[in-house]
């Protein structure tokens, strides 16, 4: 993900979930955020627009995967620092 979710939290009650819920998870993806439900001021459950579940997701499979914990464990042995300039320049972006 290339943002922070957890700062990105909404709220919003039961009742304006069910009066449009389909409004509320295209506000929250335009705003890249995710909505926790809340019913007499518990919450009871979180709306993740699409895009933010294929994210979580992905990153979710990623950390799940040993050879990527193992290569990112190694890259952190390194050391090495690079800069944003560098890395487009390394991947030809």
């Amino acid at each position: 993900m290339n943002q922070n979710l957890l700062t990105r939290e909404e709220f919003a009650s039961i009742q304006q979930v069910q009066a449009g819920t389909s409004r509320l998870l295209e506000g929250a993806a335009r705003r890249g955020a995710f909505i926790r439900v809340i019913k007499n001021s518990k919450p009871i459950g979180v709306l993740l627009p699409n895009t933010t579940f294929e994210s979580l997701a992905e990153d979710l499979a990623a950390l799940s995967s040993n050879a990527y914990l193992r290569n990112l464990a190694e890259s952190r042995k390194q050391g090495g620092r690079y800069s944003a300039k560098t890395v487009k320049r390394l991947l030809g972006l």
